[in-house]
């Protein structure tokens, strides 16, 4: 089995369902939907991220897609709905469209089906992320018809989401500056620029000019900004306010002053008829700067995935009858026989049945140089075709193929949280009704000790504090850096299947390494035989072979080779019996033949002193002794050496500059392990232990409170991957292990370890430095928005200024995140 073929059961995780959800601007607004989500009955758990906008819901039994919709509409958001149209073929009557609409609303995120008998058209909308097309066209084949083609409709002419956001908000943003900029001129220059305050009296007038800013602040508040109301409004009406809602109190009350002071002065008391209309559209304008920055580093912050994304292929050349006919590549089916030509993509998973050509798999394992693929080689969808051209045959499609399944483990890493995320949450849960108490505060405090005019101090405090406290860099701080570190790892061929172990692999002290196929080839090869007087080496390894025949040990498999290049035949074997960490034992031609370790031999009483010094000897060397008996009598000594791997020594010696202990669990005897660790630097070493006593050994590497990182490729690893704080599995290693493991290292290189522990280390100084700023910032900040320098020194915080420091607080957290996407680990 290859390294490809060997990781992509592990990939096919059970993925919870997933909700794209619209109008989250801020930490709180996570919290929110988190917990209308989690009141859902039969909801076991549920994650919401602000940078991927998406909710990853887990179900206890059946999936209820209906109510959780109803529970994120209810918290004052929307579902994001995608509708697609399928081509169905076969259906002849009404209950063939009820059975295929049945089977379509049976899939988890499908909101409504319909089907069209007269047409042959199924209309899907569903819940985008929670579904794909790929198992929507499943359901319908599933219930006995074919689809063919499909359609995407309603999806703004299936361009990227986001940048369809960003467009809006560069119009919006245009629109806003063009109207703001003459009110900002007209009431700002009046004060600061001679000449202005004249000339605007002269040519308009006090009174129009208030009219003028009148009607250019309220376009610009019900204009571009009724993006605010319409998610600020009715949060506060459920007594659930948001970031938005904050804006538009601020907004509001400087706008309502403003009016009040235009249309009817008399209500105000004396001194304090002023007009703040440039301060509302100007806060809105700034607001909506920093929400289009924001948005296009968000779109930044996803480049992984879309680079993953542009590997696939759009089409591919089918055989139908004969000829090769160019076709979408969602209408490939298994069992399809595609035609690849020089540097086309390879479109989806399959097995080669004629031609030949060297593949460039870098994409997947990370290793430079292409691979030969021949008649029955495996070849994964997105790799490249170099120089030859071949056909194969389709072995898996869609959301199946190995491509897909690393873009969703991307994703499901993205979408995570880790531990720190919960400080976050306790804190923003209270934090904008904390703001909206703070500005209440605020604004009675000057009224009762404010100088005159007190009402237009207090008004002008309390709409600064509610601008400048934005929770969105507190919402933003962790998982936008999540995302930007695990694409990155992704790029280096490092897939963290658990967001957790991003944050916990950073904490490790030691790590421990499997001998065998991790710091190894895992192909041993048989370096010496010495037979005992009376015993011949021809006689000896064609009885030993023949019982290690029906062994699938690595060992097994050199002692095997190395017969077979001697020409000795294999003989028949009864009694076969193998005993893990021992070794095995069967009759050959009437005789008893035992091969193992010292220990297998020492159990059947066989004197082994005749042998031991030899088998020290070759201890030393690094090499693996075994014992061979035969009727009862020690018959020789075996010696297999597995060769050390070439990136080994270099992964090692990172791991070393990292500060990190390195520990080695093998089965070998001590004096064999001793030699290895001498050889590679290894610090501490846990020999002898067999396939059950490697969680013993991963449990003694943690005295005194270490951390310990367990990488491991094989079956016999995988309680220690799970036993380990952090469990790593090489790529090149079995499905069991790579399931049971946090991380993944898909080209098998040792180098990357090093990598994914200094891509751990610098993603979580970068959450840490994001969260400072965005509790830095608000702590310091809001006091002095307050006004608390007015006594010191006169000190006072435009709300204009509020706006700005807000919007770039968001920026600076989002630009600190991508500063990881140039990491070279």
């Amino acid at each position: 089995m290859t390294a490809i073929s060997q990781i992509e059961k592990s990939t096919a995780l059970p993925i919870p369902t997933e909700f794209g959800i619209e109008g989250m601007s801020c930490a709180s607004c996570v919290v929110r939907v988190e917990k209308a989500i989690k009141s859902v009955p039969g909801v076991n758990a549920a994650s919401v991220n602000l940078a991927t906008e998406r909710a990853t819901v887990t179900f206890k039994d059946a999936v209820d897609t209906a109510a959780v919709l109803q529970a994120i509409e209810g918290a004052g958001y929307e579902a994001k709905i995608e509708t697609q149209e399928f081509l169905v073929e076969g259906m002849t009557c009404a209950s063939c469209v009820s059975r295929v609409e049945r089977a379509l609303k049976a899939v988890p995120g499908v909101t409504e089906a319909n089907v069209n008998l007269a047409t042959q058209k199924a209309t899907i909308r569903y819940v985008a992320g929670a579904t794909t097309s790929a198992a929507l066209s499943a359901a319908i084949r599933n219930a006995g018809y074919e689809t063919k083609t499909t359609v995407n409709v309603a999806t703004e002419d299936q361009e990227d989401r986001r940048d369809v956001e960003i467009r809006s908000l560069a119009r919006q943003l245009l629109l806003s500056v063009v109207l703001t900029l003459p009110l900002f001129v007209m009431e700002m220059g009046s004060h600061f620029i001679p000449g202005v305050h004249e000339f605007i009296m002269d040519t308009i007038g006090m009174r129009e000019s208030l009219y003028a800013q009148f009607a250019l602040a309220t376009i610009v508040l019900f204009g571009p900004g009724f993006r605010f109301f319409r998610k600020g409004v009715p949060n506060l009406l459920r007594w659930t306010p948001d970031m938005n809602s904050l804006v538009v109190l601020g907004t509001t009350a400087a706008w309502a002053y403003s009016v009040v002071a235009t249309f009817l002065p008399s209500a105000l008391p004396a001194g304090t008829v002023n007009a703040y209309y440039e301060a509302a559209a100007v806060i809105i304008t700034l607001i909506l700067l920093g929400r289009y920055l924001e948005a296009r580093a968000k779109g930044k912050t996803s480049q992984a995935i879309k680079r993953l994304l542009g590997l696939q292929a759009k089409t591919a050349f089918v055989d139908h009858g004969g000829e090769f006919v160019e076709i979408q590549i969602n209408d490939v089916v298994v069992g399809d026989v595609i035609r690849i030509r020089p540097g086309e993509k390879v479109p989806v998973d399959g097995t080669v049945v004629s031609g030949e050509s060297f593949v460039d798999e870098a994409m997947i394992t990370g290793e430079p140089i292409p691979v030969l693929k021949s008649v029955d080689s495996e070849v994964v969808g997105g790799t490249i075709n170099k120089t030859g051209s071949f056909t194969f045959r389709a072995t898996k499609v869609g959301s199946d193929i190995l491509l897909a399944q690393i873009i969703k483990m991307v994703e499901v890493a993205q979408g995570s949280k880790l531990p720190i995320q919960a400080l976050v949450d306790k804190v923003t849960s209270w934090f904008v009704p904390a703001v909206i108490a703070a500005a209440l505060l605020t604004f009675t405090a000057w009224m009762l000790l404010g100088p005159s005019p007190a009402l237009s101090f207090a008004l002008v405090n309390a709409v600064a504090v509610l601008i400048i406290a934005c929770p969105c860099a507190m919402g933003l701080a962790t998982p936008t850096s999540i995302m930007v570190g695990t694409g990155r790892a992704a790029e280096l061929g490092i897939l963290f299947r658990k967001g957790e172990a991003l944050q916990s692999l950073r904490e490790a002290d030691v790590v421990a390494l499997d001998k065998t196929g991790t710091l190894t080839k895992g192909r041993p090869e048989l370096t010496d035989l010495v037979v005992l007087d009376g015993y011949a080496i021809h006689e000896v390894l064609g009885l030993v072979a023949s019982v290690e025949a029906l062994s699938e040990h690595p060992i097994a498999e050199a002692i095997v080779a190395a017969a077979k290049g001697k020409a000795i035949s294999l003989q028949a074997v009864t009694e076969f019996q193998a005993t893990p960490g021992f070794g095995v034992e069967g009759t050959v031609d009437g005789r008893k033949v035992l091969v193992g370790a010292d220990r297998a031999v020492q159990k059947a009483g066989i004197d082994l002193s005749e042998a031991r010094e030899k088998a020290v000897a070759l201890g030393d060397e690094g090499k693996s002794p075994l014992y061979a008996a035969i009727d009862g009598t020690l018959a020789g000594v075996i010696a297999v050496s597995d060769p050390i791997k070439e990136t080994t020594p270099a992964a090692i010696k990172a791991l070393h500059a990292l500060d990190l202990k390195v520990a080695m669990i093998t089965g070998d005897n001590s004096r064999t392990a001793d030699a290895i660790a001498r050889q590679l630097g290894i610090d501490e070493v846990v020999a002898e232990v067999l396939p059950e006593g490697k969680v013993d050994a991963v449990r003694r590497l943690r005295t005194n409170g270490r951390k310990v990182a367990f990488i491991g490729d094989g079956i016999n690893d995988a309680p220690a991957l799970t036993e380990a704080d952090v469990g790593l599995a090489v790529g090149t290693g079995t499905d069991i292990a790579i399931e049971s493991a946090d991380v993944v290292l898909i080209s098998g290189d040792l180098n990357g370890v090093p990598k994914a522990i200094a891509l751990s280390k610098a993603t979580i100084q970068n959450i840490k430095q994001n969260l400072f700023w965005a509790f830095a910032y608000n702590v310091s900040l809001i006091p002095v928005a307050a006004g608390v320098l007015y006594p010191v020194n006169g000190t006072l915080m435009s709300p204009i200024f509020a706006a700005a420091a807000m919007a770039m607080s968001s920026v600076f957290v989002l630009g600190n995140a991508l500063r990881l996407r140039s990491l070279n680990a």
